[in-house]
């Protein structure tokens, strides 16, 4: 993301606008193999109040992952796109998209294995000892719900317009009791309301503080800009939710 959309951004979001945002990237392994994520910072705070995990949607970390780091920055936090899918994953279109969430959703143990390796590499980062909380979008949002049935132990996590189910083998017995944000549309067809009333039971069941705002008439890619399902007032209610959250975890 450029400076001037993220100045656009900052000013549609009401963000501060005085950070002095500064980029860089962040390597790790799992299992033998290399990732890459990007952490955006406001260099001119000494302290931040946090880390924010970003798992990105299902076509990988891109300007978008990295206007929402940068969002965030601006807000104080340590902000760190995270990449789920190894900086030698080819990722030229759709089916390209398809095969590495497929592989991750067919490989629970594959997948919190990445999710917990990702957290690891973010815990040194300044602000992690202030706490951190996991977040994403689409296929992103069903990470943080992954990350959160398998007790990964951070302040919370956030689904923004997540795959919400929950695989027949997994409950939510080994959450840690961290809070789960779920921010979600009405007319998401890929999720539905049923999906989320299941999503909500479980969660109750199981003791998971949580809560889910609804945002009707939205689609499934509701914040995402520039795409068709993009709804300025949800995306602008949901980041509004997600601070809100922020500032009861840190």
């Amino acid at each position: 993301m450029n400076r001037f959309v993220l100045a656009a951004a900052l000013a549609c979001f009401g963000l501060p606008v005085g950070a002095q945002i500064v980029t860089e990237p962040l390597q790790w392994e799992a299992e033998g193999v290399a990732f890459e994520g990007l952490v955006a910072r406001n260099a001119n705070l000494d302290a931040p109040r946090g880390v924010v995990l970003i798992v990105h949607d299902w076509n990988g970390i891109d300007a978008y992952e990295q206007g929402r780091a940068e969002m965030l920055a601006a807000e104080g936090f340590t902000a760190v796109a995270v990449d789920m899918f190894s900086v030698d994953a080819v990722l030229e279109g759709i089916e390209d998209y398809r095969r590495e969430t497929g592989a991750l959703y067919a490989d629970r143990d594959l997948f919190r294995a990445r999710l917990t390796a990702a957290i690891e590499a973010a815990g040194d980062l300044p602000g992690a000892s202030e706490g951190m909380v996991l977040m994403g979008y689409c296929f992103g949002g069903a990470a943080a719900l992954e990350a959160a049935r398998m007790g990964a132990d951070l302040a919370g996590f956030v689904s923004f317009h997540g795959g919400l189910g929950t695989p027949e083998w997994q409950d939510w017995s080994a959450a840690a009791g961290a809070p789960v944000l779920v921010l979600h549309g009405s007319a998401d067809p890929v999720s539905g309301m049923a999906d989320l009333a299941v999503l909500m039971d479980e969660l109750q069941a199981a003791g998971v503080p949580h809560r889910a705002e609804i945002y009707g008439g939205a689609l499934h890619s509701f914040t995402v800009w520039g795409s068709g399902d993009y709804h300025p007032e949800a995306d602008r209610r949901s980041w509004r939710a997600l601070l809100d959250f922020l500032d009861t975890r840190f």
